[in-house]
């Protein structure tokens, strides 16, 4: 069976640092990108990070750039994503999710396996 699972969210202040993870089960990770998704009530869910399958590749949403870095441990099937100086606008379920590829995608539905999210939650 196919898994995907986060952890790391919680409560938060405004400024703190975060870091997510997700594991993978084996053969989801293997030769895939992967991305970091949030969303919120009512929006639609974005991308917030992207990695390639070598790590030499990423992406990040204008909204975090600077502030997180998504990583990967291919020898772990984990991928991360450190969250510094984080802001109330940061609040959101944070999702997991592996591409059908091995380079960067940016599209949601280029993604096919997600992870059960992560609620993240960042205090003024």
């Amino acid at each position: 069976q196919v898994q995907l699972v986060e952890s790391g969210g919680g409560l938060v202040q405004a400024g703190d640092s975060l870091r997510l993870s997700c594991v993978a089960s084996g053969r989801t990770f293997v030769g895939r990108a992967m991305g970091w998704f949030r969303q919120t009530p009512g929006k639609e869910r974005e991308l917030v990070a992207a990695i390639s399958w070598t790590g030499g590749s990423t992406y990040y949403a204008d909204s975090v750039k600077g502030r997180f870095t998504i990583s990967r441990d291919n020898a772990k099937n984990t991928v991360y994503l450190q969250m510094s100086s984080l802001k109330p606008e940061d609040t959101a379920v944070y999702y997991c999710a592996a591409a059908g590829s091995l380079g960067v995608r940016t599209r949601l539905n280029d993604y096919e396996y997600w992870g059960q999210g992560t609620h993240v939650t960042v205090s003024s």
